[in-house]
């Protein structure tokens, strides 16, 4: 799970390069229809889950959240099948 947890935090380190040079160039009202919010959203259940006890009763959930959106980056070479939920 520990590989999981830094797939999604490159892919959302890559996924906010890509707005930062976007707002760069096209200015930030570009934005505004942008999956930002879903990436924090993201990065925090990561940050959750990693600090987290595994005896904690909410961690299977946690786990199983993360391994779905997860999917949303599948098609990425580094993207592991097992992780499918």
């Amino acid at each position: 799970m520990d590989d999981l947890v830094k797939f999604l935090a490159a892919r959302i380190m890559d996924d906010q390069h890509a707005y930062a040079y976007v707002a760069g160039t096209l200015g930030g009202e570009a934005l505004l229809d942008s999956h930002l919010p879903m990436l924090d959203l993201t990065e925090q259940l990561a940050r959750d889950y990693k600090t987290m006890d595994p005896s904690d009763s909410r961690s299977a959930g946690l786990a199983y959240a993360l391994r779905v959106l997860a999917q949303s980056y599948a098609e990425h070479p580094a993207y592991r099948p097992e992780w499918r939920p």
